[in-house]
């Protein structure tokens, strides 16, 4: 059985990435690893990131480890909040001042499209892949659901009447930005 280090320390990203991947890959946390909860994250794009935080783990492991990021952009605000989608509220990563703040900004505004965009990184001996995932959508009114995490409760995928924290973990894994790229990661993984 192969060993990956899963590159997040939200308990939501471990939980989906975790739901996600063959049961045949031993998916070991950042704890489990001896790595601290925060990897570094100091690019201007999703695939920066996604590498910095892969780059540093397989670094201090020698083991293939799989990182993303993720983030919101939505159209009336320029793209905002994008990479700082976790930090939009402050340095605290909070999900529900996050949440507060975006519904905040685009109070009165018609223009609620959205899109979630991910890439995930792979770095391990034999090089580094990335693999991207995108879901276009829009931000609603009014928080509606609680399952998930981060911005579930506001944004509505366009292939859906419901939100995605008003959607079971299949059925947003099935659909979501990150469940598109983590397939794109499964189907090249099986292709070895």
């Amino acid at each position: 059985m192969m060993r990956y280090v899963l590159c997040t320390g939200n308990p939501g990203k471990v939980a989906e990435l975790r739901a996600m991947l063959p049961a045949s890959l031993e998916l070991l946390s950042l704890k489990e690893a001896g790595l601290p909860a925060d990897l570094p994250e100091t690019g201007h794009t999703f695939a920066a990131n996604a590498l910095q935080k892969a780059r540093f783990a397989f670094e201090r492991t020698g083991l293939p480890c799989i990182a993303d990021d993720s983030g919101l952009e939505v159209e009336a605000l320029g793209g905002a909040p994008g990479v700082d989608t976790a930090y939009y509220a402050g340095p605290q990563k909070d999900d529900k001042a996050n949440v507060a703040k975006l519904l905040h900004a685009l109070q009165g505004a018609e223009d609620r499209r959205a899109r979630f965009r991910t890439v995930i990184a792979l770095v391990e001996a034999e090089g580094e892949h990335l693999f991207e995932g995108e879901v276009r959508g829009t931000i609603t009114r009014e928080e509606r659901g609680t399952n998930g995490f981060g911005y579930d409760p506001v944004f509505l995928p366009e292939m859906s009447d419901l939100t995605f924290a008003e959607l079971d973990a299949v059925r947003k894994n099935a659909i979501s930005h990150r469940g598109h790229a983590v397939w794109k990661l499964v189907r090249f993984l099986a292709g070895r």
